[in-house]
């Protein structure tokens, strides 16, 4: 799951660069039509073993290949060779999905004491670069620590410092206002959890001071300094872009009516620090053995596709110019009936989250779409008919399935956990330990093989194979869709994937840590 700077909204990402036309799946064709696959029988056939196999052989790939299957590395091309062998060897044609796009790299991420102490930061996404060599000035630190309003500064002197506050109270954005309008030159938030703060802006131009997040236990070392003695401040954080290249894995089934796909997928990436074994090989390999084991099913009514998404961590870069391609083609998104997203399944301090998409425990910061609700309760019906606990989690777009929903298309998924911290109560339906992250490892070095609960994977990849099964028979709750047809044969009321009302708009996942 991505966490960088990078992420933004579609049509606001970092800049991206439609290059090469992309293959967004195999051409359309008459597949076979066919009889009910049974969701419960085939439960039982993705098991945690098969599962574990692939995980397996992730982890052999990180460990060829500097220790990471990041996006542009040769560990990511090795973990799309064998996704692709695996599907090969079990019947598909897979298609390699390229996409081109502006990549930040960072030329400066520094804050600099003159008593002599340097510590790393990290530059907000759509804040500007600071002057070469970095800005230099006094320090200021606000009476409230978290300076959102003027009163929080009381009578501290900002104009010409650069300013040093916490996170928290308000975003991210409303803090550098202020800080720009007390006449600060620069703006340094430091975390309120012991890790590198990863911030926004939420847009461009609003600011003209650089502005930068750091660790929590680094920033109030920076305020210690600053309130006992004083000290001036240089901070340097500066990127510019490189156009890359990268891509996805597509691959579906041949059986199954054509204008109707189910659609299914995980991000194979992971970040550079790890092997992202948790993030995301767990739910790629367990999208892939669904695949596997579906393959050997023959006839079922839906189309089923799966998606292995490249540069997720870069800032939902595959699955968006996937998406925003297939918008192009009249017709090729209506015939997406809805998508799963599979990120994180695997968590070793794990909940058993449900994309909450009927917004029954959280309001959910994006439009929904129209048969969302419907794609939640294929699989809370599934962990209530097995007497499994769930909760449910912010469906907020903060993975591969912003870009479905914000183009209208039906969407809900499963989720283990990331950097939240398990509650007394979720200790209590989920067993576990309070007041740790759901996983302590998240984007490090240690998301490796020995990061993933064997117990979360044996609950979820049953859950992704049961609704993978359900909706691969019938969609008729969601589009009203049922049955086998023939290309451009639409059974029920209304055409097959039809949205009503939810174009691209809203907020992306970032919004729980603008603030």
């Amino acid at each position: 799951m991505a966490a960088r700077r990078t992420t933004a909204l579609a049509g606001t990402l970092v800049t991206l660069v439609v290059g090469t036309s992309a293959l967004l799946a195999p051409p359309a064709s008459a597949h076979g039509r066919g009889h009910h696959l049974d969701p419960d029988r085939f439960a039982q056939q993705v098991t945690t073993r098969g599962v574990w196999r692939h995980l397996e052989e992730l982890q052999r790939i990180a460990d060829r290949h500097d220790g990471n299957r990041a996006a542009l590395t040769e560990g990511y091309e090795a973990s799309a060779r064998y996704v692709e062998r695996t599907l090969k060897k079990a019947g598909y044609r897979t298609t390699r999905d390229p996409f081109t796009f502006g990549l930040e790299v960072v030329d400066a991420a520094s804050l600099t004491l003159s008593t002599g102490e340097s510590y790393a930061v990290d530059q907000m996404q759509y804040a500007p670069n600071s002057p070469a060599g970095g800005v230099s000035a006094p320090a200021s630190v606000p009476v409230d620590p978290t300076g959102c309003t003027p009163d929080a500064w009381g009578d501290v002197e900002t104009a010409g410092t650069i300013a040093v506050v916490s996170r928290g109270a308000c975003t991210f954005a409303q803090k550098a206002v202020t800080a720009e309008a007390a006449g600060a030159v620069g703006l340094v938030v430091y975390n309120n959890v012991e890790e590198m703060l990863f911030g926004t802006l939420g847009e461009e131009d609003l600011v003209s001071l650089p502005v930068a997040g750091m660790g929590m236990a680094d920033g109030l070392a920076v305020v210690e300094t600053v309130t006992e003695g004083g000290a001036t401040l240089t901070l340097d954080t500066r990127f510019h872009e490189e156009e890359r290249t990268s891509f996805n894995v597509i691959a579906e089934t041949k059986a199954g009516r054509d204008d109707n796909v189910v659609m299914l997928g995980a991000h194979l990436d992971g970040v550079e620090e790890g092997p992202g074994i948790n993030d995301n090989g767990s739910g790629s390999a367990v999208l892939l053995e669904v695949a596997v084991q579906l393959a050997k099913h023959k006839k079922h009514n839906n189309t089923v596709r799966f998606a292995w998404w490249g540069a997720e961590e870069l800032g939902l870069i595959g699955s968006t110019e996937y998406v925003n391609e297939l918008a192009t083609k009249p017709g090729e998104l209506d015939r997406i009936a809805t998508y799963l997203n599979f990120d994180m399944v695997g968590s070793p301090n794990y909940i058993i989250g449900v994309y909450d998409a009927d917004e029954s425990t959280y309001e959910a910061p994006v439009d929904v779409p129209e048969g969302s609700a419907q794609t939640e309760a294929v699989l809370t019906d599934y962990f209530d008919g097995i007497g499994q606990p769930w909760v449910d989690t912010e469906f907020s777009g903060r993975s591969d399935y912003q870009a479905f929903i914000l183009n209208g298309i039906a969407a809900s998924g499963l989720f283990t956990g990331a950097d939240d911290i398990k509650t007394d109560e979720e200790v209590a339906l989920f067993g576990g330990t309070p007041g740790i992250r759901h996983d302590p490892n998240y984007h490090t070095a240690d998301d490796d093989l020995a990061n993933v609960s064997r117990t979360a994977i044996g609950i979820m990849a049953p859950a992704v194979a049961y609704a993978t099964a359900s909706l691969a028979h019938d969609t008729s709750a969601i589009n009203g869709v049922s049955g086998p047809g023939k290309p451009g044969h639409h059974h029920g009321p209304g055409k097959p994937g039809k949205r009503h009302g939810h174009g691209p708009g809203g907020e992306h996942r970032q919004l729980e840590r603008a603030a």
